[in-house]
């Protein structure tokens, strides 16, 4: 059997799985589109998409019936032992409303109904499959160039090699990242805001970054928290799970969570780990 993963993309509709398919396409990628899932294990089977290519394939409700097949379809491949990564697209209700509101056209689920009401039978009919995921990505405030350049940082290697670990910076009072594998609070650290000069910057600039991690503790608890991470990666790794997102949260997201946000980054790179790290950031720039 080849060792090649193959991508399975699955998710709310509305939540981009089209952009991520071209996304993917344009990495060299080869990508089956809206295959019916009885058809994913002989497929994955095959290890590689024309030309040795690796392969994604779009799996979504446009499927009809064929898509309650899909949990039969994964236990088949745990069965044999197939290499797959199970990648789940998500957003809020409200982006999701939006978009479709956007664009003019319906929830495929909706019927005679609201947006709103083909949502919730999605998700009902996702549950399972999400809760079984190995990637979730919450593209609820990401415009199509930020989610393609998403993909790029996860996928743009081809199968992914160790682990990949995205370190997002957010506020909470625009809602905790629902793609988080952890979730960081650093609200606990003196906020840059109330001091005048800084509170136009973001803690990308020295200024703020030096006032958030000069604070007292600071350093040796983001130290002893890469260290907490770094501990967890080989459990991560023998369950077949490399790709995490660590949401690091502040009040708003403009200063402290963007200043540990990108020190934790650094010290992961750091790390003689097979690992990647990068830093983004959902909030800066909204207020």
């Amino acid at each position: 059997m080849s060792n090649k993963e193959i991508l399975i993309l699955t998710g709310m509709s509305g939540a981009g799985r089209s952009t991520v398919a071209h996304a993917l396409e344009d990495l060299g990628w080869h990508v089956v589109d809206n295959l019916p899932p009885s058809l994913v294990p002989d497929l994955v089977g095959k290890g590689s998409g024309p030309d040795g290519k690796e392969f994604a394939v779009v799996v979504d409700v446009r499927g009809g019936h064929f898509f309650d097949e899909l949990t039969l379809a994964l236990d088949s491949l745990k069965k044999n032992g197939s290499a797959y990564r199970l990648v789940f697209l998500d957003a809020t209700d409200q982006a999701l409303v939006q978009r479709f509101e956007s664009t003019r056209r319906p929830h495929p689920l909706q019927g005679e109904d609201r947006i709103l009401d083909g949502i919730a039978r999605e998700r009902v009919m996702l549950e399972v499959v999400k809760s079984d995921c190995d990637i979730a990505i919450d593209t609820s405030n990401l415009n199509v160039h930020q989610l393609e350049k998403r993909i790029g940082e996860i996928f743009g290697g081809g199968k992914i090699q160790g682990m990949r670990i995205n370190v997002l910076s957010f506020g909470y009072k625009y809602g905790i990242p629902v793609d988080s594998d952890l979730v960081l609070d650093c609200r606990f650290i003196p906020n840059p805001h109330w001091i005048p000069q800084l509170r136009p910057l973001t803690g990308l600039t020295p200024q703020v970054s030096d006032k958030v991690l000069g604070s007292t503790g600071v350093r040796t608890f983001v130290k002893d928290y890469v260290d907490l991470v770094t501990s967890m990666i080989p459990g991560y790794m023998h369950e077949g799970k490399k790709y995490v997102t660590i949401a690091v949260g502040c009040t708003g997201g403009k200063h402290r969570s963007v200043a540990i946000t990108e020190e934790i980054s650094k010290q992961l790179n750091e790390m003689s780990l097979d690992l990647t790290a990068h830093a983004t950031h959902r909030d800066v720039g909204r207020e």
